[in-house]
């Protein structure tokens, strides 16, 4: 007997499929990777840096901004801080983009981070499809029409619908596949990662609005085929929590380098802040009755930004190259995927090796 409740459908994510090859006749080098956002933003590459509080202060928004991307200004620090951040990094890149949340501050965060500098505003929550989000979507597409607008985050196409409809011109797309978060088991609430990008890109293209896929890159081949499924941007986070312009702590264990990286969901995140991200703002004070939604870690210290975007960059390069693709939108028409066997996958990773570190 059919139940109505499950959705027969199978949910895909990036270990689940491949590009098949196109026929090109263009140069890695011809490749264009810019993104025009609004008449006022254009983005050379399509990466940007998540807001979260191991990620993205200043010094990576400025960063990001150098090398043709855009960082997203944390919100977990006072008003005063984060607009500091953002004139901060004003003075040093054209384009600033900070995240606010939907608390009682929000209208205050936003009128003292627009008299800052800010070009761009990220409404940051984990449940986007919710009466909050809306309602703080239509007030800064009302009062701040010169701002440009990112709400999330949602997962499934009647999500992203309602944010449009409040004037989004963005959507940030990803529920669970963060590698510090933890909703999905927790909450048992997420849908795979790239049918969350195409069922939300679909919505998105009938109203000339833009997908950014949020969480779960691993390798530059995920963003490739993020981009392919309808996606225009791509954020990072724990891939960019590694570099040296990350604000998370450097720690040495055995001679060898990591840097703190910790989802908002995690308990020491909400602590300080993050808590009303995730509907849990009443429990402020109260830390041990907070549901964690994200985990604490380290990840291995890469360096200068610089040379992880450089290779990320070339790498989508390259996958744009195999698919015959001189730039986004037509990575978007031209793209074909196959969905793989857990043997594919196994085959597509480096094997019976000893690989040198």
């Amino acid at each position: 007997m059919k139940n109505n409740k499950i959705i027969e459908v199978e949910g895909l994510t990036f270990d689940d499929l491949l590009l098949l090859p196109s026929y090109s006749e263009i140069k890695r080098e011809e490749i264009n990777l810019s993104v025009r956002l609004s008449q006022n933003i254009k983005l050379e590459i399509p990466l940007l840096s998540s807001p979260m509080d191991t990620v993205t202060t200043s010094e990576m928004a400025i960063s990001m901004g150098k090398l043709g991307g855009l960082g997203v200004i944390h919100r977990n620090m006072t008003i005063e801080k984060q607009e500091a951040e953002v004139a901060k990094t004003k003075e040093n890149v054209p384009l600033v983009a900070a995240a606010v949340g939907v608390g009682k501050d929000m209208e205050e965060r936003m009128a003292a981070l627009t008299k800052a500098g800010l070009d761009l505003v990220v409404v940051d929550s984990a449940h986007g499809y919710s009466k909050t989000v809306i309602e703080a979507t239509r007030f800064i597409s009302s009062h701040y029409p010169s701002i440009y607008l990112v709400s999330g985050n949602v997962a499934t196409p009647e999500g992203a619908k309602a944010l449009i409809d409040a004037g989004s011109q963005a959507i940030r797309v990803g529920m669970g596949p963060g590698s510090i978060c933890t909703t999905r088991i927790v909450t048992g609430i997420g849908v795979p990662q790239v049918t969350a990008i195409m069922d939300t890109a679909a919505i998105a293209k009938e109203r000339e609005v833009l997908v950014i896929a949020d969480g779960g890159i691993r390798f530059s081949g995920d963003i490739v085929k993020a981009l392919a499924v309808g996606a225009s941007l791509v954020m990072l986070g724990s891939l960019i929590a590694s570099a040296k312009e990350s604000p998370g702590k450097v720690v040495e264990q055995n001679g060898k380098k990591f840097k703190s990286y910790r989802g908002m969901g995690s308990v020491e995140a909400m602590r300080e802040g993050s808590a009303i991200r995730y509907g849990q703002e009443y429990r402020i004070g109260q830390e041990n009755k907070l549901t964690e939604e994200g985990v604490s870690g380290l990840v291995p210290y890469k360096g200068d930004l610089e040379a992880i975007i450089t290779k990320l960059v070339g790498g989508v390069r390259s996958g744009m190259y195999y698919s015959g693709a001189k730039n986004i939108n037509e990575l978007h028409a031209r793209a074909k995927l196959i969905k793989i066997s857990k043997a594919s996958l196994i085959e597509s990773h480096p094997h019976n090796i000893k690989i040198n570190i």
